[in-house]
């Protein structure tokens, strides 16, 4: 970093970190973009090139589940070979060393629980919470079954070859929330109890413009939290936020973090 550009707030930041009782991270697409995801809202993201209403409700599925599953499978395909960046293992790296960090994502790519098992720890973690679930989970359509699903490629080639729910035997669908969908309603209520506790609040890589996961740094917010947005663009959380960082949070975040004592 270059003296007198980002290191008084950097500095800040860290003190803020260090003496905080009670951090909420809440993460969007941006951070792992870095890695090779896809964004879904920005230049090029995945809704400017389909349509939603094509992939990505339960109408969709109901519809066509073979064509839904094929772009699924060509997502968690290209998503596995990405890796954790410098972003998820510094926030991974602070989840796992303070009990009152939690982190909020409303990434479906798993690469912050893949950051979590490269520091060794085992998964799941009871404060990592997937507000829009996993492309990595398969859930019944029919019954409450689900369950982690990443070794094994799906078969999108016909109806008989897609994934079936061994309790019941109804079509199996990516354990993501759809269009339209509500959120999990144990996921939203811990998020919504991590950010009324925290005293400061990271927000990265998200548009916050999706709700209600962009409801929740504003419950921070209004609870009594800080707010430090990274962000390469301008949100409607900006006006709000104590601290704004516009570079890559690959770059950036650890910059921070890891030099929290």
């Amino acid at each position: 970093m270059t003296p007198g550009s980002v290191d008084d707030p950097v500095r800040a930041l860290r003190e803020a970190i260090a003496a905080a009782r009670g951090i909420l991270i809440v993460t969007g697409a941006g951070v792992s973009a870095e890695s090779g995801v896809p964004t879904f809202r920005g230049e090029g993201g995945l809704w400017k090139r389909r349509r939603v209403e094509d992939l990505a409700t339960p109408g969709a599925f109901r519809r066509d589940p073979r064509t839904v599953w094929e772009w699924y499978a060509e997502r968690r395909e290209a998503i596995g070979r990405c890796t954790p960046n410098a972003a998820h293992r510094a926030i991974a790296a602070l989840l796992l060393r303070r009990s009152d960090v939690t982190v909020v994502t409303q990434n479906v790519d798993g690469l912050h629980d893949r950051a979590i098992i490269e520091a060794g720890e085992e998964l799941p973690h009871p404060r990592l919470i997937h507000l829009h679930g996993s492309l990595f989970t398969l859930r019944c359509v029919s019954c409450p079954w689900q369950e982690p699903h990443s070794a094994a490629p799906i078969d999108p080639s016909s109806e008989v070859s897609l994934p079936r729910c061994p309790a019941c035997g109804a079509m199996a669908r990516p354990g993501v929330v759809w269009f339209g969908e509500p959120l999990p309603e144990a996921a939203l209520r811990e998020a919504s109890i991590a950010a009324t506790a925290a005293e400061l609040c990271l927000v990265v890589g998200t548009s916050a413009v999706v709700y209600p996961a962009a409801s929740i740094p504003q419950v921070a917010v209004e609870a009594g939290a800080r707010l430090a947005e990274f962000n390469p663009s301008p949100t409607p959380l900006t006006p709000l936020a104590t601290w704004i960082f516009r570079q890559a949070a690959g770059k950036i975040l650890p910059y921070i973090i890891h030099e929290v004592e």
